[in-house]
C-alpha cells in the first residue's frame, strides 16, 4: 500500500465520519421535529372531522363519515396514539425540552 493509497483510505474515512456527523447534529434532529408536527397536524386533521371520537358532538361528523373507509387505518393508530400520549402540551414540551 503505497503513501496515494493511503490517502485516498484516509479520505473515504474521513468522508464517512462528516457524513455520519452531519446526519447525526444537523439532519436527524431536523427531520425528527418534521414528522412530529406532520403528525400533529395529521391528528389535528383527523380531530376536525370525527370529534365524536372523543366524545364532542359535531354536525360536521355527518359529512366526514363518508371519509372514513379511506382513513380506516390512520383513525386506528390516530385514536391509540391519542390516548397514549400526554396533553397536547406535554408533547409540544417535549419538542422544546421544557
Amino acid at each position: 500500500m503505497d503513501l496515494a493509497d493511503r490517502i485516498d483510505a484516509f479520505r473515504e474515512t474521513l468522508e464517512e465520519w462528516l457524513l455520519g456527523l452531519y446526519h447525526g447534529m444537523i439532519s436527524h434532529p431536523a427531520y425528527e421535529k418534521i414528522e412530529k408536527e406532520a403528525e400533529d397536524a395529521e391528528d389535528a386533521f383527523i380531530l376536525a372531522c370525527f370529534p365524536d371520537a372523543f366524545g364532542i358532538p359535531s354536525p360536521v361528523s355527518y359529512y366526514t363519515a363518508e371519509l372514513l373507509p379511506y382513513l380506516e387505518d390512520e383513525f386506528e393508530a390516530w385514536e391509540r396514539r391519542l390516548w397514549d400520549r400526554g396533553t397536547y402540551l406535554e408533547r409540544k414540551g417535549q419538542q422544546y425540552h421544557f
